[in-house]
């Protein structure tokens, strides 16, 4: 899952990144609500998290733009970070479009479990486990196993699986799973999604599970 982190205050988006990337997200940061409306305008997140308190545009102004924008930018998820904790502030916050919302200090299962639970209602899920068949992928616990084995997952398998899980039974694309994987710190090619494809192959046809190739388009999960 690819997310936007928009906070000022290095220090803090620093850390607030290390988490979020050390979970498996891939994470562009950026230090002001203009600089997110440039970059929401070219590119496609997951999810915002977004500070209110912003030098020039503030958060809430810029999620109130979002939601005005239509569009895909209308549709983002947004988790809000802040450290006003009046019941004013968290009301107004939720009632211009806000998903989420968390008050400063942080602890970061706290805001891993509220994107988990965030990212599950954008995508319809209904529940922190995702299946399809005998696969299962807890995203609570991040284990993923086939018929009750544990399957060993890097970070960016785990992305993957946990795209083409949300997609099951249909395909998903090539071009969103390497949105998915790549920040930009972090440059994947398209070639790179076909290595994590042919890992996790490696790893799910031994246990029933198989990944088809939709040609021009991605691919899919099938039970064996």
């Amino acid at each position: 899952m690819r997310l936007l982190l928009v906070e000022d205050d290095v220090m803090v988006a620093s850390g607030i990144k290390l988490g979020l990337c050390d979970a498996g997200y891939a994470v562009d940061w950026v230090g002001s609500a203009e600089r997110a409306e440039e970059v929401l305008a070219h590119e496609n997140f997951d999810a915002a998290i977004i500070d209110i308190g912003l030098p020039g545009i503030d958060g809430l102004t810029l999620t109130r733009r979002l939601r005005a924008a239509g569009g895909s930018r209308a549709a983002l998820p947004v988790l809000i970070l802040t450290a006003r904790d009046a019941l004013q502030d968290r009301v107004q916050g939720l009632d211009i479009g806000a998903d989420d919302y968390m008050v400063k200090p942080y602890e970061l299962p706290e805001l891993l479990a509220r994107l988990r639970a965030l990212l599950r209602r954008s995508q319809a899920a209904s529940s922190a486990v995702l299946s399809f068949g005998p696969l299962e992928l807890d995203m609570a616990s991040r284990r993923a196993t086939v018929n009750g084995h544990i399957i060993d997952l890097g970070p960016r398998e785990w992305t993957v699986m946990e795209y083409l899980l949300l997609n099951a039974p249909k395909p998903a694309a090539k071009e969103k799973l390497l949105q998915a994987l790549t920040g930009w710190d972090r440059e994947i090619t398209p070639n790179a999604v076909e290595v994590y494809i042919s890992r996790l192959r490696a790893k799910l046809e031994p246990h029933g599970v198989a990944l088809r190739s939709i040609r021009g388009f991605g691919y899919r999960l099938v039970v064996t």
